[in-house]
């Protein structure tokens, strides 16, 4: 299992909507960009929305960022399109066979250990922004251009 794509979706709808603020950030863009449906990213929008990243006006197309591209977290877009439950990167599986030694100790023995790589992940997401993002993006395609 692998985090959901979620998260990569809404890191490109935030910085496509920042590198287009002269034009439409439609869903129908939106999506040619990701290349997928805009259903989905009508979805994911809405969670976005609900995170208070980005704002939508209902009969208008379009989106904006609703915070400067410095001030929203990669850890920020993470939470808002619920990859997972709080604290649940990992899921330890339950019931284990108690009589047997691994079973009965196995819960205890790795779980502060995803803990712990849970909270590495998320304090690297914390430092990068969206502007971190969109300046790399900038600085990849001018290397691509020369």
């Amino acid at each position: 299992m692998s985090i959901s794509s979620r998260f990569s979706v809404g890191i490109h709808i935030l910085a496509l909507i920042n590198l287009n603020k002269e034009g439409i950030s439609s869903s129908e863009f939106l999506a040619g960009s990701v290349n997928t449906n805009p259903t989905l990213i009508r979805k994911i929008m809405g969670m976005l929305k609900k995170a208070g990243l980005i704002e939508v006006q209902p009969g208008i197309a379009g989106a904006k960022l609703a915070k400067e591209p410095s001030n929203i977290s990669l850890l920020d877009v993470y939470k808002a399109v619920d990859v997972v439950q709080e604290k649940e990167l990992f899921n330890v599986h339950e019931n284990p066979h108690p009589e047997c030694l691994v079973g009965r100790n196995i819960q205890d023995s790795i779980t502060p250990v995803l803990s712990a790589a849970q909270l590495a992940m998320e304090k690297v997401l914390e430092n990068v922004t969206i502007e971190d993002i969109v300046e790399d993006i900038g600085e990849k395609e001018k290397g691509k251009i020369q």
